[in-house]
């Protein structure tokens, strides 16, 4: 039964899963849209937003203003360099949030991003899928002995194995979250069945569902599967501009993404047994064996007088029909009467 804490937060197989509002950079390099994401998601429920944390220059080289993301019409250098925020805004942002009694994560996608983030004294660190093999900055944040969640998504279980070791190396707790690097993912592509694989080649880790997929029914089926983190992209509205606004939820789907995820959670388990409780139900819902016509002392129960009828609360129930066809009744019995074992 591993957990982790994440400040006072116990995240594990035993509590409800956290669920991870991921504003990233959804709000395009505008503090003010940052700031109200916040309050929205707060408002929905969520004990929990992401951001990124870019410094530009030392995450990427020139040659990424080559390279543009397939699901963008801007190279990745200029689409972060249009959305990062200063340090000074990503203070007041994790002040705000924690104000708000919530908790303030950010993935940092270089050693100095990482810095930023260790110098405002973050709880955790989210490390995304595609630093998941980035074994430099992996142990740089290992170092601060901080709780870490990592992405794995474009990742086999090999080279997850290596960045495990370091986190083990430093004592580090850790989540492993599965993800699929499709924007969105289709269903089928998802693969929730990767779970058991990171559950059982990392029986240490908590597990989660970093998910990239069209709504929250991918999400809540992790449930099952053991994940107890969800990261979804949010916005507080579609119908804005931002990179990941067309596979991110909004304010009335991360609020039932959070009922929902807590639904599914204390539904699993148990065996097939009849509980205490139902006998309200059974009392009723039963049925009882009932005479169907007047019957005279001496006459042969047949399917012609005796049959079976709501309520339970008879002494002989429908289970024991058969065992009564071709007896004898003891005694006249009145049409719709309940039949006892003494009248038999």
């Amino acid at each position: 039964m591993n957990y982790i804490n994440i400040g006072n937060r116990k995240i594990g197989l035993k509590y409800k899963p956290l669920v991870i509002a991921e504003i990233g950079i959804n709000h395009e390099g505008d503090y003010e849209k940052a700031k109200m994401m916040i309050k929205d998601a707060y408002d929905a429920g969520a004990e929990c937003v992401k951001f990124q944390c870019h410094e530009v220059e030392d995450e990427m080289s020139p040659h990424a203003r080559e390279v543009v993301p397939i699901h963008a019409d801007e190279s990745i250098y200029d689409i972060m360099d249009r959305c990062s925020l200063s340090f000074e805004e990503d203070l007041k942002l994790k002040k705000y949030a924690e104000s708000l009694g919530m908790i303030y994560l950010s993935t940092p996608f270089s050693r100095k991003a990482a810095d930023r983030l260790n110098s405002m004294n973050l709880e955790a660190y989210k490390i995304g899928s595609g630093e998941c093999n980035n074994y430099p900055l992996i142990e740089h944040i290992a170092k601060f002995g901080k709780p870490v969640i990592l992405s794995t998504g474009m990742n086999d279980l090999q080279s997850i194995q290596k960045s495990v070791d370091i986190l083990r190396d430093y004592n580090v707790p850790f989540a492993l979250m599965h993800c699929t690097s499709l924007y969105p993912t289709p269903y089928e592509k998802v693969r929730l069945g990767a779970l058991d694989d990171l559950g059982e080649s990392f029986p240490d880790a908590v597990l989660g569902l970093s998910d990239h997929s069209v709504g929250n029914y991918t999400c809540l089926a992790s449930v099952v599967y053991g994940a107890s983190i969800l990261e979804k992209h949010f916005t507080s509205d579609k119908s804005w501009e931002g990179p990941d606004i067309s596979i991110s939820i909004d304010p009335g789907e991360l609020q039932d993404l959070i009922i929902g995820s807590e639904a599914v959670h204390l539904s699993i388990g148990g065996t097939k047994s009849i509980l205490p409780e139902e006998q309200t139900t059974i009392d009723f819902a039963y049925a009882s064996v009932v005479t169907i016509s007047d019957i005279k002392k001496g006459e042969v129960f047949s399917e012609d007088n005796l049959w079976v009828k709501r309520p339970g609360s008879g002494e002989i129930r429908a289970e024991d029909y058969k065992t009564l066809l071709g007896k004898v009744s003891k005694k006249d019995l009145k049409a719709n009467t309940q039949v006892m074992w003494e009248d038999v």
